[in-house]
């Protein structure tokens, strides 16, 4: 199988079950000890904004704030 379709079968999956493959493709990389506490922030963000807890932006909102 390839990661196309790999990528594919999971974006099928539902959210709960993406968030947990995410988690555990992370912490299958071995990242540099400095990077760790980003990374977990990193994944609590997305989750943050994944299950509705935090409203996210759309891309214009981003852009005109990096202005």
């Amino acid at each position: 199988m390839t990661a196309n379709e790999l990528s594919r079968l999971a974006l099928e999956l539902p959210l709960e079950h993406r968030l947990d493959l995410a988690r555990r493709l992370i912490a299958s990389v071995n990242e540099p000890a400095a990077a760790r506490a980003e990374v977990k922030e990193a994944i609590s963000r997305i989750e943050d904004v994944a299950t509705g807890r935090v409203a996210g932006v759309t891309e214009e909102q981003y852009r005109a704030a990096v202005r």
